[in-house]
This record gives structure tokens, sequence and C-alpha cells, in this order.
């Protein structure tokens, strides 16, 4: 408990008011320009506050806003967002003091790998343990990632910090010898395998426990896309209840606090578009070892616009990822797969959905190379078995998949996590985008189809994306629709409209 006697005695308290504001993973506090503390104590708008009350053993940072309008904070009352007000546990109208935060002493080791410095495990330890417990601003944060990626990890760094954003969360402990997991490392639009994967290997009898993050530089991540089916924001005592019931869900893993630091650095990595190598491994693997896994299969795509551009790039990248998890005695398999253009026909949350559903319902126009890319990592999966004989996990998968054993599991977990019983439809502005050319489609650019679909406000706009109506290999005549952009709002439709038409993303070969 704090003694608020050691606090200056010219520092009056203020009354706590809760402002309804979601500031996203950032703590921020709001003082009225006329309080009597604004000038007297030198508060200044972005910089950091102390939050103490009386009954405080630590105190709440937070960024200071400063505001005009009597009406959102009085000039006696301290406004919180609701992420810090949380935080504090006391209701509205709580004494509460504020003080000049002190820098976090890990900052230095932020500009120590900026210059280009090698870090240790403390060292990553003591920025985490701050970025969790949000002694960091979003620019703090923004420092350190791009202080990672501009400067690069070795792969001792990159343990490091995994180790790090292991040891600052809770860790899930399922009780069994064999916890399956499955994560691909993006870049590829459409990639929806895990949804198809979870509930074969479920229906094998095999525990998947899948927690998964939101996208950060994709339409669309497992979890945005699950969330169309059901509710994805569950605790970590229901997500037991499911597995004993189920033997899998499919999860985000925020909620959860498995490696909560991970939450932080991609709500700073989204709007930066960046997603660097070192920071790409620790991510993974903290919240796979958190969530209780001890086998895992990494999905490495390749190709021209893919993340990884060579298969050389992808050895050394697999590489990385043995490394770290062997070190974390982590059961790791890499698979390097095609990734020349997107997987399956949808692209965004609801598209993406819909395919997941025609595959596990076997109908006939479910997209292929989606179901075959499923079949084939399901089947390395289930080869983890000590029951099933190297070269058998394709022909079991396939046979759950095909009897209707994995629709009906999936189905089942849905149900589980609570289904969504209004499902949210495509987005009512479409417009459809043609060939300029006949001939057969030589190339998809996965990074501007990825980036068009975004535009149409995919992943936030679950209803937004693009359906492929064309894939590499088709023939296509002048005129005829190469894909069609769904979008919410005018804004997001005119951008993506705009950026379809200067470049499709479509390389057409000329007959």
């Amino acid at each position: 408990m704090i003694d608020t006697s050691e606090l200056p005695t010219s520092i009056p308290s203020l009354k706590l008011k809760c402002v309804a504001i979601d500031t996203y993973k950032e703590n921020v506090a709001y003082l009225h320009r006329n309080c009597g503390l604004y000038r007297s104590e030198g508060f200044q708008a972005l910089s950091k506050i102390e939050i103490h009350t009386a009954n405080s053993t630590q105190p709440v940072i937070a960024v200071l806003n400063v505001v005009d309008d009597a009406s959102i904070t009085n000039i006696d009352e301290l406004g919180l967002s609701e992420q810090v007000y949380e935080q504090l546990g006391i209701p509205e109208g709580s004494e509460v003091f504020i003080n000049h935060a002190t820098p976090p002493e890990s900052l230095k080791s932020v500009h120590k790998k900026i210059a280009g410095e090698k870090l240790d495990y403390q060292q990553y330890l003591h920025i985490i343990q701050d970025i969790v417990n949000n002694r960091y601003s979003k620019i703090e944060t923004a420092a350190f990632i791009v202080g990672c990626a501009e400067t690069g990890m070795e792969r001792d760094e990159i343990l490091h910090l995994t180790h790090a954003m292991v040891d600052t969360g809770e860790r899930i402990d399922w009780g069994e010898d064999l916890v399956c997991d499955k994560h691909c490392i993006g870049g590829i639009p459409g990639n929806r395998t895990t949804m198809l994967l979870v509930p074969i290997i479920a229906a094998h009898g095999m525990l998947m426990p899948k927690t998964s993050s939101r996208a950060i530089t994709s339409p669309a991540g497992t979890a945005d896309t699950m969330e169309v089916l059901a509710n994805v924001d569950l605790s970590l005592r229901r997500l037991h209840e499911i597995v004993s019931q189920q033997r899998a869900f499919l999860a985000w893993g925020g909620t959860a606090k498995l490696a909560p630091a991970d939450d932080v650095l991609i709500s700073v990595e989204r709007p930066l578009s960046m997603d660097s190598t070192g920071q790409m491994i620790a991510s993974i693997l903290s919240k796979k070892i958190a969530a209780g896994a001890t086998h895992l299969l990494i999905d490495i795509p390749i190709g021209p616009s893919a993340k990884v551009h060579t298969h050389m790039e992808a050895l050394k990248l697999r590489k990385l990822f043995e490394y770290v998890g062997d070190n974390m005695g982590l059961h790791l398999e890499v698979v390097i797969t095609d990734g020349s253009q997107p997987i399956g026909r949808g692209i965004g949350p609801v598209l993406e959905t819909q395919d997941v559903m025609k595959i596990l319902g076997n109908e006939p126009n479910a997209p292929i190379d989606l179901k075959e890319k499923a079949l084939q990592l399901a089947g390395r999966i289930i080869e983890f078995d000590p029951d099933v004989r190297g070269g058998q996990g394709y022909a079991v998968a396939r046979d759950i998949l095909e009897s209707g054993r994995a629709l009906t599991k999936m189905n089942a977990i849905i149900n589980a996590q609570g289904r969504n019983n209004t499902p949210i439809q495509v987005g009512k502005l479409q417009c459809d985008i043609c060939a300029q050319d006949t001939g057969i489609v030589k190339a998809i650019d996965n990074l501007k189809i990825a980036s068009i679909a975004r535009l149409a406000g995919a992943p936030m706009d679950k209803g937004a994306g693009i359906y492929l109506h064309k894939k590499v290999g088709d023939k296509v005549k002048k005129g005829e629709v190469l894909f069609t952009i769904y979008a919410e709002f005018n804004a997001d439709f005119t951008f993506a409209k705009n950026a379809a038409l200067l470049d499709n993303s479509y390389q057409i070969d000329k007959l």
C-alpha cells in the first residue's frame, strides 16, 4: 500500500472519471487544461504520468492527453480511457493522485538496439516486462520494433525475445504429452487451412487447442475469420471446458493472456505494416509454447510475392525456427509450400469462411487448391500420432473430411464456443474487375491483391474483401471478370476500386 503522505504536498487529489474511449492496447489519461495541476506541475500532452490511489502498491502508467471540454473531463477530474480504468479497478469519483512517470530503465536497451548492439535475455526481459506493464507509449514500442527490424536480430536474440515473451504471461498445461498446433507465416491471401485442419485433427482424436492472432498485414487472420462463425474471445476456463468436450477450439489468443506482449507489439506493427523475421518467429513460437503446444507444424509458403521469395530463404528461416523450437523444448517441423498465388477463392473474413464451409461440406464448387493443401498439412500433423505410420496421414485426413466427420466436428466446436446466430453478409458495395486482354493468367501478385482487399475494409469490416474468379493457369477473355471487390463503406470501396483499376495484380499472357 502506498503512503500518500510521501507524495508532494502541493499535488492535490483528483476525482476519477471513466472516459468511454477505446484506446486499444494503450493507457491514456485525460486532464483539463485549466486544472491547477496542468501548469503548476509542468504536465504536458503526450508525457507519461503515474496514477496512484490510497490503496495501490504499484502506480498505473498512462500517456497524458489534455482536453478543453469540461464534458470530457472537468478541472477537478482525471479521465481514464477504458483500458486503464479497468486496470485501476476502483469506482468513478474515487480519489487519485498523479505524478510524473520515471522513464523506463529498459529504454536504454532500446537505444542500444537501434544503434545495432546485440541484447541479452535480461535486456529483452526488461523491455517486454515494461511493455506488458504499459510503461511504454506506442511511440516507444514502435522504436523497439523498428530497432529490431532495421538492425536485425541474431538467432540467440530471437531465442531471448521468445523466452521473455513466454515468461511475462500465463502458460497453459493441457495435461497431455501430445498437443498439436500449426502456424503459417502468412503473406498468402485466402490461405485459411487452419480452420480445416482443426476439425480434421480433432475428429481423429488428437488434441489441437488452436489460439490465433488477429491479422497484422493481411486481409484476415484465423481469429478474424473464425469470429464470423463463433465467439473467439474466450476465458481460459472456458477453453479448458471446450477442449475436454471437443478436443479442439479456434480462439483468439489475447483473451487468455498468453504472451501478452505479442498483442501490444502487433497493435503497433499493424499500422506500420511491419513483420520482421526475428519478431515474427518470437511472436509465433511464444504464443504456441504459452498455449501448451508440444508438437508444431510451421508452413512457409514461397513465391515471387510471398513473404519468402526463394527456397534458400525458406531453408534459412526453417533453421531459425528449428533452433528456437529445439531450445524451447518444442517438437517442431517445417513444411515449405507453394505461395505463388492466393489460396482458395475468398479473401477477407466472410469470403474465406464461405470457402472453408464449402470444403467441409464436400460441395462440388469448393476450392480444390485450399482443400488439397489442408489435407497435406493435416496428414503431416496426424503423423505426429505414434499409431499412424509415416505416409498414411493424408489418407486418414481425406477419409475424415469426405466422410463428413470434419464438418460434424466443426459444428460442434462452433456451438461450444458460441455460434454467431446472426450471419455476417458480404459487403453491400460490389465491383467487378475485368480482364483487359484475352490470354492465360500467368501470375497474381499476392501483395497487391491483399492490399486491394485491405483497402476495401478487410479485416476490420468482415464482409469486405475480394472473390477471385480466375486463378493462375486459367484462360480468360477480354472483358471477363477476374475478381469482385466487396466493401461496406463508400470511401473504402472507392479506394479499393481505384487501386484495382490502376493495377489489378494479374499478369496475363496474351494469346
